[in-house]
């Protein structure tokens, strides 16, 4: 079903004022990992709430408890719910999105304030904190509720909402909510939801829109390796003592060999080589190995095949060693040899992988390894966190859906594709509510998330405005039910 002409003119005439939403959106610094900014996420929270009321959306403001912080202990920002439509005959469809983002400073290497909107009228692009990740996504929704409203046309599906403030620190409480509403059915927040749209994922490049279907769950570790009661000279006892540093570096030598193989025994268990029908997906995507070491900044990338690379990005596992703290670093030469240090890595996990599961192999491993250096210092293993990789069925009307809407809107076929990165309010969702879960991106590969100048391309923010529109319409075309 073609979204209403008069619904795609709105959304031309008006890309003023979106954009205007997205800058105001954009000046509220919601840093939900930063102490001193949290009522700046409660204000986003009360923003963002006061713009779905006026487009006839029923809200609430649902507290997700406390947490410490920095010395404090603080209340965790609201998830903000919504609905609207109750129509029986038509699908239901809930939206996820966060209104939380990441530091962002101008001593960060930033061209411009990171808080306040700029608009680049010879690129067209917009630079500020949250333009992409996720403000410029929820900001889409809000214009497809106004060209609605304010044309008086009825939504082709029934609405849900799930907005948190919290993503960029780990969802705190929302996976207990979303549990408990999962379990009063049709009384709760997502009851009668058919499917999930969330929108906080990127398009491979900055050429061809995406579906994405698959995400990796997340491992990761510190390894701690304590020797000397204090930091040594080691003009003085170099040599003489057992080193933690030393031990530190072989054992983070064992975990990975140099074009990323992990070395871990038993990780690669139950993991499915891919058939010829999902070679063809990965063959057939507009990205290349040179779009990857474009992205890297040199020629890195591990193989020469194309699906070979894109496998080993979001297919396959990876282990990636991340820093060692409690060394020295910076200028000059210092000669010391430090009493404690701790080296960090992580591993991307794919299905059938489980966290749990991968930490006893990780921890087993380590501490047999760790035995046959036959040092005096000691090793503590910490594992700091970890999430459950994901896979969706892409042939669910869901996909097909928005893939229908990605054709009506950019006139080409979308990509389907898995990520490497981890969205664990996916899982959840799927999990709890039984439902097919969408990943419908808006923003381009090089839009910068998490990155200094973040920025959203305006025609992606206002195609990508149609785009949400249109899915819905396609939705309630493609499952036969009354628009």
């Amino acid at each position: 079903m073609v979204a209403p002409a008069q619904f795609l003119d709105y959304v031309d005439a008006n890309s003023t004022k979106f954009i205007d939403r997205l800058a105001e959106a954009v000046a509220i610094p919601s840093i939900s990992g930063d102490a001193q900014r949290r009522e700046d996420v409660f204000a986003m929270a009360r923003w963002l709430r006061a713009e779905l009321d006026k487009f006839g959306v029923t809200t609430d403001a649902i507290p997700l408890g406390t947490q410490h912080i920095e010395g404090q202990v603080l209340a965790l920002p609201p998830a903000i719910v919504g609905r609207i439509g109750e129509d029986a005959e038509k699908k239901t469809v809930l939206v996820y999105g966060h209104f939380d983002v990441q530091p962002a400073n101008v001593s960060d290497g930033w061209n411009t304030d990171p808080f306040k909107l700029v608009l680049d009228k010879d690129t067209g692009k917009m630079f500020g904190r949250g333009s992409t990740d996720d403000k410029g996504p929820i900001m889409g929704w809000l214009n497809v509720l106004e060209a609605h409203h304010k044309l008086g046309l009825p939504l082709p599906v029934n609405m849900r909402f799930c907005f948190e403030g919290m993503e960029e620190s780990g969802s705190e409480g929302l996976d207990d909510f979303i549990a408990s509403e999962a379990k009063k059915g049709a009384d709760g927040w997502f009851g009668g939801v058919d499917c999930v749209c969330i929108s906080d994922n990127y398009w491979l490049n900055d050429r061809t829109p995406a579906l994405t279907y698959g995400l990796r769950g997340l491992t990761y570790f510190n390894i701690v390796i304590s020797g000397p009661g204090a930091d040594l000279h080691s003009g003085i006892f170099g040599g003489a003592v057992f080193e933690p540093m030393t031990a530190l570096v072989a054992l983070l030598g064992k975990l990975v060999t140099q074009d990323g193989h992990i070395l871990i025994p038993g990780v690669y268990d139950g993991i499915k080589a891919a058939d010829d029908e999902e070679l063809r997906i990965y063959n057939s995507l507009d990205y290349s190995v040179a779009d990857l070491e474009a992205a890297a900044g040199g020629h890195i990338a591990v193989s020469d095949d194309k699906a070979t690379v894109i496998m080993a990005r979001m297919r396959n596992p990876s282990l990636s060693i991340h820093g060692i703290e409690g060394a020295f670093s910076g200028v000059g030469a210092k000669t010391v040899i430090p009493a404690t240090v701790g080296g960090k890595f992580s591993l991307r996990l794919v299905p059938p992988q489980q966290p749990d599961d991968i930490r006893a192999k990780v921890e087993k491993y380590l501490t047999e390894e760790f035995a046959k250096l036959n040092t005096k210092s000691s090793m503590k293993i910490e594992y700091l966190h970890g999430g459950i990789p994901w896979v969706a069925d892409h042939k669910h009307w869901n996909y097909q859906a928005a893939k229908n809407a990605t054709e009506a809107v950019y006139l080409k076929s979308p990509d389907f594709t898995r990520e490497g990165g981890s969205i664990p309010v996916t899982l959840t969702f799927a999990e709890n509510l039984g439902v097919n879960v969408l990943l419908l991106p808006m923003g381009r590969g090089d839009d910068g998330a998490h990155s200094t100048n973040e920025k959203l391309d305006v025609s992606n923010y206002l195609q990508g405005t149609k785009l949400l529109g249109s899915y819905l319409y396609e939705v309630a075309e493609i499952t036969g039910t009354k628009a």
